[in-house]
């Protein structure tokens, strides 16, 4: 058994017991997880105290494995360690070290000790592989922790805040619940299942209009993401049926209870959709634009529409108006990126039509500062302030994975296979720009196309 080591070493502008402190939060271990190779708790006892243990279920490619640690280590605000107990390893040892680099600022050091089963045969096989995925992993994390923690403490919130959140289990709600949790916030779930005892899980079923405001107690926000998706399968009308009132009737009983708690929460943030716009072309389209004609179209009018008697309660009411959220946990990308490492991307259409796009890491930044920031209200585009149409993006896409992009996809065929969701969702050209966040001074992680892509995709 020989051990190898791999180092990381990040400059952090923030106070030591800050960085000390978020890593000891609810929530870290999910927002250092990349996206490329996400992890599932199952079970997490004591934090980052000696001898508290997590077991996490990972994946080696598609096979599925389960991963025990146990923490031997604490000394605050200047290291914790933990170790494997059961994994894929020989010997893995983790070292969080926090050094202070003056009042302001402090130098995070992760170090990890390792070895492989099966010396030397199994160092020449998966040595090299196991040092690069660590310094793409540990590069990401140490990236999101830099951000996050840069965004908590600029915010304009004076105390942490308890946020009522819907859809916390989809693509923007499972990154934006960590986020909130490692910032200080207490967030309650609402869920559709039987809530877990003694956790911040209340159930609600939008459908028979079950939301009982008792179970909520007082309440400072509430972020509504919850929503059937519209980009599965073809829109037969009972599809459409269930994509308008998923939303329509879940942001009606969410609206109607939150109006008889006591005190009022401040602020609703309720998700919507670039679709709102149509199928515009090459127009550059801001808040003031008109909304569209087409079925998504009407979606978003009518999502929009029932959120908007909170707004006669008093309550301040944002619409973020998201683009397409790139990560490969779901959506667009998630779609793409089978295809394309196979070597079979290309253009869809004639690719002209605009991707108004924008990265996981911006969205739950906008809606934080949402929630923050008193003067934001109304409709808001979530948008990168750089469309690119698709040809672009998938000469972009194909660059980042190292694949060629000489398929295309032609018009009939999208038309024959998705009928109206293809055409509304596929082929449609929205070209947005973001222009209350940049007059807000909201300054964006990911401007850019391919440094978006290698960052989620760990390139």
């Amino acid at each position: 058994m020989k051990n190898q080591v791999f180092t990381k070493r990040s400059r952090i502008n923030a106070p030591v017991e800050e960085v000390f402190k978020w890593h000891s939060m609810p929530g870290a271990l999910e927002r250092l997880s990349p996206p490329w190779d996400p992890i599932d708790v199952i079970h997490s006892k004591g934090g980052i105290n000696k001898g508290a243990k997590v077991v996490l279920k990972m994946k080696a490619g598609p096979f599925p494995y389960k991963w025990i640690a146990e923490h031997t280590d604490y000394e605050e605000n200047r290291l914790f360690r933990d170790m494997q107990i059961k994994g894929p390893f020989t010997r893995w040892v983790h070292t969080h070290r926090f050094e202070p680099d003056g009042t302001d600022a402090c130098v995070l050091h992760d170090e990890i000790d390792f070895s492989l089963p099966f010396y030397p045969i199994g160092n020449l096989l998966a040595g090299h592989t196991v040092l690069n995925r660590l310094k793409r992993i540990f590069n990401y994390r140490h990236t999101i922790t830099i951000q996050d923690i840069a965004s908590h403490l600029s915010s304009k919130l004076e105390k942490p805040m308890t946020i009522l959140i819907t859809g916390s289990s989809g693509l923007i709600g499972s990154a934006l619940v960590p986020f909130l949790t490692t910032g200080g916030h207490r967030v309650i779930r609402l869920i559709r299942r039987s809530p877990v005892s003694q956790s911040d899980e209340v159930f609600w079923d939008p459908l028979s209009g079950h939301l009982n405001p008792d179970d909520l107690g007082i309440v400072d926000a509430v972020i509504h993401l919850a929503g059937e998706s519209v980009a599965e399968g073809r829109w037969t009308e009972e599809k459409k049926r269930k994509i308008i009132e998923s939303r329509t009737k879940s942001t009606s009983l969410l609206v109607n209870t939150i109006g008889k708690l006591e005190p009022l929460p401040k602020v609703l943030i309720c998700a919507s959709a670039i679709g709102y716009y149509g199928n515009r072309g090459n127009e550059l389209l801001t808040e003031e634009a008109e909304p569209g004609n087409n079925f998504f179209s009407k979606v978003c009018i009518e999502w929009e529409k029932a959120a908007a008697p909170a707004i006669q309660d008093g309550i301040r009411v944002v619409f973020t108006r998201f683009g397409a959220v790139l990560s490969p946990i779901s959506g667009v990308l998630k779609k793409l990126l089978l295809p394309f490492k196979l070597g079979l991307g290309g253009k869809i259409g004639s690719g002209n039509q605009y991707l108004s796009w924008v990265g996981i890491d911006d969205v739950i930044t906008v809606i934080y500062q949402a929630l923050a920031d008193n003067s934001i209200e109304g409709p808001l585009n979530v948008v990168s302030p750089n469309p690119v149409t698709n040809q672009a993006f998938t000469r972009i896409l194909g660059k980042v994975l190292s694949r060629p992009t000489i398929f295309s996809l032609p018009e009939t065929a999208i038309n024959l296979g998705f009928g109206e969701m293809g055409r509304d969702a596929i082929l449609s050209s929205t070209r947005v720009n973001p222009k209350k966040l940049l007059d807000y001074g909201y300054s964006f992680h990911n401007q850019d196309l391919e440094d978006t892509l290698r960052h989620v995709l760990g390139y």
